[in-house]
This record gives structure tokens, sequence and C-alpha cells, in this order.
């Protein structure tokens, strides 16, 4: 007879709060040049937080982790304390490349790039499992639509192919050397061979 197992995290009512409390903030987001519900990135994103054995708040903080940046800033990341607590804080404000209120503000894409993986060099672990979970998401949705349309992909981006690449690969090799999970890592770096138009998707690269 199969012995039943049991789920490494039972969700509480604060993980179902955190999803209304994404889907209000983010609501008239769409994802990059699509009519896609930009709010599929951060439930794809908790999925695979769930998926990598990461626990209730790192769950949560992949919920909320581009609410501060895309909504509000400080304020909105104050408020994210107050209702879901110092850890989940913590991991949105270490996965956030800017905090300022006002998104015309922000500083140009490649300073905010250099910065934020500058910052993950000396983010715990916490930080970097939600950071990886966001990455490989977002490649793969790259890595999809190079499949689907070919390279008009890179016209939807503020930055040039190889910058995008450059920031993903970069990323890639600061978690590796972390030692994340390898269940974010392989399927982030066939992302990354994808939009490099490389073809060998099969390689097995982290042990």
């Amino acid at each position: 007879m199969n012995e039943t197992k049991k789920p490494h995290v039972y969700l509480t009512d604060r993980f179902f709060a955190a999803m209304a409390y994404a889907a209000e903030a983010h609501k008239e987001q769409v994802r990059k040049s699509t009519n896609i519900a930009y709010i599929s990135h951060p439930f794809g994103v908790a999925s695979l937080v769930l998926e990598a054995g990461g626990d209730e708040d790192q769950a949560i903080a992949a919920l909320l982790h581009d609410v501060a940046e895309d909504c509000g800033g400080e304020p909105r990341l104050a408020d994210i304390a107050e209702k879901f607590g110092d850890r989940v804080a913590h991991i949105v404000r270490g996965c956030s490349d800017s905090l300022v209120v006002d998104e015309d503000n922000k500083a140009p894409w490649q300073e905010r790039k250099q910065a934020h993986i500058d910052h993950l060099k000396e983010a715990d672990l916490d930080t970097l499992l939600v950071t990886a979970a966001d990455k490989t998401h977002n490649a793969r949705a790259i890595a999809t639509d190079i499949q689907s349309i070919g390279d008009k992909v890179w016209k939807r981006f503020n930055a040039s192919q190889e910058e995008i690449i450059w920031y993903y690969g970069s990323i890639y090799w600061l978690l590796t050397a972390a030692e994340v999970t390898p269940t974010l890592l392989n399927p982030l770096w066939a992302a990354i061979r994808v939009m490099e138009n490389d073809d060998l998707l099969e390689e097995e690269v982290v042990y």
C-alpha cells in the first residue's frame, strides 16, 4: 500500500489574503506588450517557490514581490510589512530594483539592473529563492514567446537582446554560486539558452 504523504507546507489565510492583495494591486496591469493579466506572473512565481520547497512566507513574498516596485514604493512596502510581517517585507525589498513612489523617477535600466545584481551578491537565501523563481518565470515567458514569434519579442523591451541576456545570465551565475536549488536554475538556464538562440535545451547544467 502506498504511504500517504503530507504536503511540505500548509497554507493559511495569510497566503490567500496575499493573493487578494496582489490581485488588487496589479488589477490594471498587463504583461509587457500583451493583454495578459499581470497577476499571472506573481501567481506563477509563487507556484515555482512552492514547487521548490518554499515555506509560506516565501510564497507570500513571491505573490507580493512586484507590488512595492510597481505599485507605490516604500509606502507600499511599509503596508506589506504591517499586513504580512517583516520577513515577507524583507524578501520583497530584496527582489525590488526600485522603490520610488513615482515610476517616472526610476533610474535608467542598466543602472537599476547592475545595482540589483550587486545587492543580490549579499542577499540571504530567502531573497535568492524568490528571485530565482521570479527570473525563471520571466525567462521562460520570453523563451516561449521567442519560440512562438521569434526575434520580434525583443521589440517589447527597453533594453537590447544582449543586455537582457547579460542580466539573466549574471543572475543565473550568482544564484548558481549561492547553490540555489536546481529545481529553479535548470529551467532558468534552458530559457537563457533559447534567448541565445541555442538549441541545446536538454543539457543538464546544475548538479
